[in-house]
């Protein structure tokens, strides 16, 4: 009877999320790998500059295995090789929302202890000015900057040893306090996901070409468009949405694969229909929907206009990767679905007392699967709130049908999706708060056709106040990322609470007050 090992074989090596793009550059060198912007790197060129990264990050940054780094950047065609080359040297990269506010900007960069941010000339000047006091010792840009130093850096020859469990990158949610925390993703969780999408959703072949259009900051972004990648086809990253240019894209360039929000649906819709009908025909196997509920309506939509087979609907975090799949087949079958779990994943669902509820009944979805994170960074509270004995949830409220598809019934949490963004109320309540003449504030969610969801802020003012609804704006302008600001206010005499004292937000969904 053979012994187990204490150590990893010999001929054992880690699979990181550069590994693929390897290969692949040793397999088809000249090929195109990735298109951006009007310009494009073949795998060969886009290896060489990975692999300047790395020298760049250890050599020249003095970055160790261990510490972070972060990039507050749009879509561009640098940001696949910084997140690759710096992950590389074991240093965890955070990737942060550009559009976020430079206090917001600042948070993050001081709570990962981020030694080095790489940013835009777009986003330098709010990058800089968040940086002040976080403990970052330098702001590269992108652009003639950094060019010169990828030139000035020889390509590694010999990679340092990273283990396949260590991190490579960190993006950062919001909890229910409001203040973002570092989701830390290891290689091994998105190389996974990578094979999991691969064999799902059948587009990542080298015969393959990917449109990416969803933020690369975005987890489930940088997800499917480096999957692309990963097994050696190609893939362009559009620098913006924009829903003309990317329907034209789908048709013209005939990629086999996207991924949407959405929003970017409810975009594409709104369209002329004389756009429509001339952007009609397509060579896509799989369009990937995610971040977001998709309404029944827009299904059936995309079905009648895509045709039949291609849509697939995913449910997951980003602490947990992708939870469910509902195949094309199902889509126009089970309504409001999302699916059976995804390949490797296993799915409980649990009443508050941790037992397994009834199949029918409601219970709080917890998976466990390849795919899930280490931790929050520096946050064993949330991760043990999280994680449970290896399962993971969302605070997500679910339930399984006879046949064993999984239904979302409501969020445990008080968080929202808007355009397949997360935002989380008492962090826009929290700057509600510091306005002169706001007693009470509560934020939540309320349904909209073109966002999915909006945020909707009920006041009561203080006696005597004044406050009107574009004072309160204003306020959230001065200190907020557009995207969390509220679409509409409503002052209220009172709001609704449990005899707790807790603020009853689902009476407020209910009532929806004018």
């Amino acid at each position: 009877m053979q012994r187990a090992l204490a150590s990893p074989p010999e001929n054992y090596r880690p699979i990181l999320i550069s590994t693929g793009i390897r290969t692949s550059a040793e397999r088809s060198p000249t090929k195109t790998a990735l298109i951006c912007g009007g310009r494009s790197l073949t795998y060969a060129a886009l290896v060489d500059r990975i692999d300047r990264v790395v020298t760049l990050a250890r050599d020249g940054f003095g970055l160790e295995r261990g510490q972070t780094a972060a990039i507050v950047a749009p879509n561009c065609i640098e940001y696949i090789e910084i997140v690759s080359g710096v992950s590389n040297t074991g240093v965890a990269v955070a990737t942060l929302n550009p559009r976020q506010t430079p206090a917001e900007i600042g948070f993050i960069l001081a709570d990962c202890q981020a030694r080095v941010v790489v940013t835009t000339p777009a986003t330098e000047a709010a990058v800089r000015e968040a940086a002040r006091g976080t403990g970052v010792e330098r702001v590269v840009v992108i652009g003639p900057e950094y060019e010169a130093l990828l030139a000035g850096a020889r390509p590694a020859t010999t990679l340092p040893h990273v283990e396949e469990w260590e991190p490579f990158s960190i993006p950062y949610t919001s909890g229910t306090t409001g203040k973002p925390r570092g989701v830390v993703l290891p290689h091994r969780s998105r190389v996974m996901t990578f094979y999991g999408t691969a064999v799902e959703h059948g587009c990542y072949s080298p015969n393959d070409h990917y449109l990416a259009l969803a933020p690369l900051f975005h987890g489930a972004g940088y997800a499917f468009a480096h999957a692309a990648l990963f097994f050696g086809g190609s893939c362009e990253v559009l620098p913006a949405f924009d829903a003309e240019i990317v329907l034209t894209k789908l048709h013209d360039t005939r990629p086999s694969g996207t991924f949407m929000v959405p929003t970017h649906f409810h975009a594409l819709f709104a369209l002329p229909q004389p756009v429509l009908e001339r952007n009609r025909g397509f060579a896509l196997k799989a369009i990937v929907s995610n971040a977001a509920p998709l309404a029944q309506r827009t299904k059936e939509i995309i079905v009648d206009y895509f045709g039949d087979g291609l849509l697939h609907e995913t449910y997951g975090s980003t602490e947990a990767g992708v939870v469910t799949n509902l195949r094309p087949e199902d889509q126009l079958r089970k309504i409001q679905c999302v699916g059976k779990p995804f390949f490797c994943t296993r799915i409980r669902l649990l009443d508050d007392d941790g037992k397994p509820v009834k199949r029918g009944e409601v219970g709080e979805l917890f998976s466990s699967s390849p795919y899930l994170f280490n931790g929050y960074w520096n946050n064993p509270e949330a991760t043990r709130a999280c994680v449970r004995e290896g399962w993971a949830t969302a605070g997500d409220m679910a339930r399984m049908d006879e046949e064993g598809y999984f239904y979302l019934v409501d969020r445990k949490k008080d968080m929202f999706i808007s355009g397949g963004v997360n935002i989380y109320p008492r962090e826009i309540e929290e700057h509600l708060f510091r306005l002169g003449g706001v007693k009470e504030a509560a934020v939540v969610g309320v349904p909209d056709q073109y966002w999915g969801e909006v945020g909707r802020a009920f006041i009561v003012r203080q006696p005597g106040a004044t406050l009107d609804s574009e004072q309160v704006l204003a306020h959230c302008r001065a200190s907020l990322a557009g995207y969390k600001i509220p679409k509409s206010v409503a002052f209220v005499e009172a709001l609704p609470r449990n005899a707790a004292g807790k603020v009853l937000k689902t009476e407020l969904r209910k009532a929806n007050l004018a």
